[in-house]
């Protein structure tokens, strides 16, 4: 009897397919409400269609605080179960190279569940910005506007420092600014280091390293205020405030007047208030100064202290 054998083989389909998806101004879809994705437009692979979601901040029902970004593959049409995976690759603008930061198993898609997806978490480093704008302030690179501090020369970035001073912005670009752009510009009334320590502050939004004396916090909060700058001036109120003491405070109190920085005010009056040292600050050079220079702010001073011990 003549025998015969048959072979069958079964071949799955497989399909492979690269699909890039551009995220124009990502920082500004930053602190969107969690539940918030911006979808890209549907592809086709091996006959079905799909999207990608994108959540700028981790999307979690139960609002936990996390630094994430979520990613999820989504099967946009119906029909029979599909087996796929997927390899998130982020592309590196400079270079144009891609690298893979997650790859997923090979999974089933349901019709009946469209939306159970895998979900990619890629973490989100701290923000970096401050140190890059810091080396490029120490680097020396690039800078288009020269000061003249107490003769001593120092550059900078028009562009940065309009972006983060109305006052600077008024100076270099606006109205009142030379006919020429002006690229050399004389600041008086303020010491180098000063100035420094605020150029510092306007490109990493921190102030330097080191010994942050009273008298230099003193003087920047003064180039603050001249520089419209809030955020600094609130951060030499708090240090002056932590470090009030009976040799201090009627001099950081006649600051905070001319300054109109009612939180250190209010910190001064408590300090004297609360501490009953206002025999001892009638004694110091600060309060006799002051006694000399401003009488009015004197009486003014010894009014609000009373009101506060009688409340």
């Amino acid at each position: 009897m003549e025998q015969s054998k048959s072979i069958l083989m079964c071949t799955p389909n497989s399909v492979q397919v690269t699909h890039v998806f551009d995220i124009f101004g990502y920082s500004k879809h930053r602190g969107m409400d969690n539940e918030k994705f911006i979808r890209s437009g549907t592809f086709s692979v091996g006959g079905h269609d799909w999207s990608i979601r994108f959540y700028p901040d981790e999307y979690n029902t139960e609002k936990v605080e996390k630094d994430y970004v979520s990613v999820y593959l989504e099967r946009m049409s119906k029909g029979a179960k599909v087996r796929g995976s997927c390899d998130l690759r982020l592309v590196d603008h400079s270079t144009g190279i891609s690298a893979s930061v997650h790859k997923t198993e090979l999974r089933t898609f349901d019709p009946a569940d469209l939306k159970t997806v895998p979900k990619i978490e890629v973490p989100v480093p701290p923000s970096d910005i401050a140190e890059h704008l810091g080396k490029l302030l120490k680097d020396d690179e690039g800078f288009d506007v020269t000061f003249c501090v107490r003769r001593k020369t120092i550059g900078a970035h028009r562009s940065i420092l309009a972006a983060r001073s109305p006052v600077f912005k008024a100076e270099l670009f606006g109205p009142m600014r030379e006919a020429k752009t002006p690229r050399r510009v004389t600041i008086k009334d303020m010491q180098p280091d000063i100035f420094t320590a605020l150029l510092h502050f306007i490109y990493t939004d921190s102030l330097p390293d080191g010994d942050k004396n009273t008298d230099m916090i003193r003087h920047l909060l003064v180039a603050a205020d001249r520089y419209a700058m809030e955020r600094l001036k609130l951060a030499c109120q708090s240090i002056l405030c932590e470090n009030l003491n009976v040799d201090t405070v009627a001099t950081t109190w006649a600051l905070a007047d001319q300054h109109s920085c009612d939180k250190l005010r209010d910190a001064c009056l408590e300090y004297i208030a609360y501490s009953n040292a206002m025999d001892a600050v009638v004694e110091t050079p600060g309060y006799k100064n002051l006694k000399v220079t401003d009488p009015s702010l004197i009486v003014d001073l010894l009014e609000r202290t009373t009101k506060v011990r009688n409340a």
